[in-house]
């Protein structure tokens, strides 16, 4: 059964830059494959190597990239493409709800989980999602 078709992307602006990593995070994979975000809204954007989509899925190895504003509300899909400054970051894993009602973790798939300094995020990048369509 199809449930999905095409999407406007959602933009954003990075507001804050992260520089750590963590291989004992302690997050945990929402049971849901996609979001709403609303415009003013910030969010965390934190990459991992874990591939497990199941609920409740244990996310420990990160690298935190940092928060980033909503500019264009929209919906959020598993597997949705991370562009930051123009450059790929990775693809939306899923959502991590521990600090929410103030802020999702957006977690986003990579090989190698790396931070906002490592790949040279500054303050006012434009943030793009981009569904799979």
């Amino acid at each position: 059964m199809r449930e999905d078709g095409p999407k406007r992307e959602i933009t954003g602006t990075v507001v804050k830059v992260l520089v750590h990593h963590r291989d004992d995070r302690g997050m945990s994979l929402e049971p849901f494959a996609s979001r709403c975000v609303r415009a003013g809204e910030i969010h965390e954007l934190v990459t991992t190597s874990h591939d497990d989509t199941e609920p409740g899925a244990p996310i420990d190895r990160v690298g935190f990239l940092g928060f980033a504003e909503i500019d264009r509300a929209g919906v959020l899909d598993r597997g949705d493409e991370l562009w930051i400054g123009g450059q790929l970051v990775g693809t939306v894993l899923g959502f991590d709800g521990c600090h929410f009602p103030n802020h999702y973790n957006i977690l986003i798939s990579v090989t190698r989980p790396v931070t906002g300094e490592e790949l040279g995020l500054k303050p006012e990048l434009e943030v793009r999602f981009r569904g799979r369509w």
